[in-house]
């Protein structure tokens, strides 16, 4: 095709968050677009974002103006209920998920406990009849690749366990295999992603082979104490965490913008004076002194 002066006089430039690769616009419109004779009833949305270092993942609905967060979890929340390393995995991707599903059954008063004994089977939340149905999202994986394993189909099986309703189907869950136009899971390599068991058995795979390098891959695993036999007992004792409090205090010595310091941590961490007090003009004199000194000269007015 030729580009001439008639394709750039009706040439459309996207719109700003799809050049940055942060909004897919095709596939929202469809996941908030709401029959309109369902007056102020949004659709909700349960978006997975992956980054380098954590895992987000929240409820959104949305209005003609903006987005509205309804609740949300991060993986480094999970360093609260003992899961302090490898917070980007598949593990930790499941146990987020399944913080956020019980933190909005809290905040709404459900009673959905969903799948309390993670077998890695599919699982579906079934309404109760006579009580309030289950809080239902759509899954809003953005500009991620959908491929089999992926770190959002963790967090979406966490969210299904924990007692949040998503339609899905077990396609694309780790140990799928499709076989022409059918797709057989494995709930049996499921649970072991659940688990950390990838995880594990690449640590022992490692260290076998080749012990430097699992040195510098595991280090703070090392210094942690942590063997790859100890990962499915961390993942068991913050799914039984999550479930009893979803809803646990920030520690003292976390990070976090909203933390209010005690008198122990400001004492650990003093206040910094970014701008330089103003001196006088003694002490303006005697830097100088101190500086004619340090540079030899005895006699100094």
């Amino acid at each position: 095709m030729i580009k001439n002066k008639a394709y750039f006089k009706r040439y459309q430039v996207k719109f700003r968050r799809r050049r940055e690769c942060k909004t897919d616009y095709y596939a929202r419109k469809r996941l908030i677009m709401q029959d309109k004779n369902k007056y102020k009833t949004p659709k909700y949305r349960f978006v997975v974002r992956v980054s380098n270092k954590d895992i987000v993942c929240q409820i959104f609905s949305s209005d003609l103006t903006h987005d509205v967060c309804l609740a949300a979890a991060y993986a480094h929340e999970l360093k609260r209920y003992g899961v302090t390393h490898g917070l980007t995995n598949y593990a930790a991707a499941y146990c987020t998920g399944l913080l956020l599903a019980r933190r909005v059954n809290k905040k709404y008063g459900l009673d959905y406990e969903g799948q309390e004994e993670v077998d890695g089977e599919d699982f579906n939340v079934e309404a109760n009849p006579e009580g309030n149905a289950p809080f239902k999202a759509l899954l809003d994986v953005g500009l991620a690749r959908t491929t089999t394993g992926a770190r959002v189909f963790g967090a979406l099986k966490g969210a299904t366990d924990g007692g949040l309703y998503v339609p899905h189907n077990d396609r694309r869950f780790p140990g799928t295999v499709r076989d022409g136009n059918d797709f057989n899971a494995d709930p049996e390599v499921h649970r072991k992603y659940i688990f950390g068991g990838h995880v594990a058995e690449y640590m022992e795979t490692l260290e076998e082979d080749d012990e430097e390098a699992y040195k510098k891959q595991f280090g703070a695993y090392i210094r942690a104490g942590i063997k790859a036999d100890d990962l499915e007992d961390i993942y068991s004792k913050a799914h039984a965490g999550i479930r009893a409090d979803p809803t646990l205090a920030r520690g003292t010595m976390e990070k976090g913008n909203s933390l209010t310091r005690t008198e122990a941590k400001a004492a650990e961490f003093p206040k910094k004076q970014w701008q330089q007090q103003k001196l006088s003009v003694e002490q303006r004199k005697g830097r100088v002194r101190q500086r004619l000194t340090a540079l030899g000269y005895k006699k100094i007015e």
